[in-house]
């Protein structure tokens, strides 16, 4: 249930949308079913310890040493050293975005009840939440089963008042950033330790944000994909409805009609209606056939991760209403896994099909305009390195899309013998998505380009004014040689900010 300025967590509905809304900055809260859940779990496992009920993870070892027992003197100190032994992680810290959208998931999992946890930690994560407060949570070593355990140790750690937490950038010490917060350190019970850790939380904070920006990129493809139609002199008529609701995939019919809308009145089209060319090539005909589905595509990822973030992934399980807990695997992050390589594909060929409309716009046997869309070739280069960094881009995502789902390892002591790799997964989607972005960087950059040096001077369609001129506000039109990067950043940043979608929807209606 989201509010104006705040998102109840009930551990049922929780959306993507709300995760991004939290992720920027929004404040996030326990909902009153919530309170109900956490309670009644947590007085399930107070009284297995009061009746000395042999339970895994509760009053025994973890992982292989699950037939180990644990005197009830040392549960608590059980949970302490398994979070500080866990906090083992390595690589670049998680930007406070995805640490924020982390946070808010394990809360929403944990307001489910199944975990054991007493009410007054769920409180405190959610205070450092909400409170801003940016745990050091190194991005590798997570396998994705048992769930995400050493990033989300290094979480409950930095919760305990241990270890190093962000600011600033720097690595500082967490107990001192509690403080300055106005927070308290947490301290543990018996089962709290293995109820912060079980789950797959990171692998969806970071697949999560990738997926929101995705969705994003579709769009922005198909506005780039129309001014490289624009630049290129193609046809409009390859995106007529009947063409596509007879072939009936969703993705492709919702592309195509964003193009015929995007390509409406375009004087540079009507120039050309009767040049004698027959059809256009593949990475100009065919932008539904492969924008669409890939717009499938996210929108199955979509379904399996909203399923995934509302699902309870503890071990043991707690059943309140049976008044016993249960050894399960939903930790096991295969579902995410499966879902963000496949998300990786279909991001990747986005790219793959806008490098080749970018090799058309520079290719002067193709493009009938200035070779690599310069003035004076040969004197100026144009975009022809600007070209090559796309197919860089490309080819390394290639690489990035090799499945990490269908890889395993086997750990600890071969009890944990079959794993995920859903972290991988998502951490891969993450740089596909990244590098997505930059090639239609380029290819904005191109099509502009190609569109500024038409011979005519005729206008392409009215949506792709707006963005061209929003675009020209940050880049000029290339007529000699100059610093490249500076130009691929500026465009990537429009982009990211969604401008040019505003801009191009108001004159076509909202995109799909």
């Amino acid at each position: 249930m989201s509010h104006a300025n705040c998102i109840e967590l009930t551990g049922n509905d929780l959306t993507l949308a709300d995760l991004i809304r939290i992720g920027q900055g929004s404040q996030a809260a326990l909902g009153e079913q919530g309170i109900v859940t956490v309670d009644a779990s947590r007085a399930v496992v107070d009284k297995i310890i009061e009746e000395n009920e042999v339970v895994y993870g509760v009053n025994t070892g973890f992982g292989n040493f699950a037939d180990v027992i644990i005197p009830e003197d040392k549960l608590a100190q059980l949970q302490y050293n398994l979070i500080r032994s866990h906090a083992a992680g390595v690589g670049a810290p998680l930007d406070h975005t995805t640490c924020r959208v982390l946070m808010a998931l394990r809360a929403n999992v944990l307001a489910k009840g199944f975990s054991g946890i007493r009410r007054e930690n769920l409180q405190a994560l959610l205070n450092a939440l909400n409170a801003g407060f940016h745990p050091f949570i190194p991005e590798q070593g997570s396998v994705g089963a048992s769930g995400d355990l050493a990033p989300l140790a290094h979480l409950t750690l930095n919760l305990m008042g241990e270890g190093h937490a962000m600011a600033e950038g720097r690595r500082v010490p967490a107990a001192g950033q509690l403080e300055k917060h106005g927070l308290k350190p947490i301290t543990l019970q018996a089962k709290e330790g293995i109820a912060f850790i079980n789950g797959t939380q990171v692998m969806a904070a970071i697949g999560g944000i990738a997926l929101d920006q995705a969705f994003s990129l579709v769009k922005h493809a198909d506005l780039i994909a129309a001014m490289s139609l624009e630049a290129l002199q193609g046809s409009r008529q390859a995106f007529y409805q009947k063409i596509h609701t007879a072939r009936a995939h969703r993705g492709q019919i919702q592309c195509a009609d964003n193009l015929w809308r995007l390509l409406a009145d375009s004087e540079i089209m009507k120039s050309h209606e009767n040049c004698g060319k027959v059809q256009d090539s593949y990475s100009l005909r065919c932008v539904p056939q492969v924008h669409g589905p890939a717009r499938d595509t996210l929108a199955h990822v979509l379904g399996v991760f909203e399923i995934e973030i509302n699902s309870a992934t503890d071990n043991p399980m707690v059943l309140a209403d049976e008044g016993r807990l249960i050894s399960g695997g939903n930790f096991h992050g295969e579902s995410l896994a499966m879902a963000f390589d496949f998300a990786a594909i279909a991001v990747a060929e986005l790219a793959n099909i806008a490098e080749r409309r970018i090799e058309r716009l520079c290719n002067p046997d193709l493009s009938g305009i200035d070779a690599f869309l310069v003035p004076e070739g040969g004197l100026n280069s144009g975009f022809m390195i600007a070209h090559c960094t796309a197919a860089a881009l490309v080819s390394e995502n290639k690489s990035l899309c090799h499945p990490a789902s269908v890889d395993s390892i086997s750990t600890s002591a071969a009890k944990e013998d079959h794993v995920s790799m859903g972290t991988i997964a998502a951490r891969q989607f993450r740089e596909v998505v990244t590098n997505v972005r930059r090639v239609l960087a380029v290819e904005l950059l191109a099509a502009a380009q190609g569109i500024h040096l038409n011979p005519q001077g005729h206008k392409p369609a009215k949506a792709l004014q707006k963005p061209l001129a929003l675009l020209r506000e940050k880049v000029a039109p290339w007529d000699t040689d100059r610093y490249m990067a500076d130009d691929i950043e500026a465009a990537e940043a429009l982009i990211c900010s969604g401008a040019l979608i505003e801009a191009a929807e108001a004159s076509c209606g909202a995109l799909q």
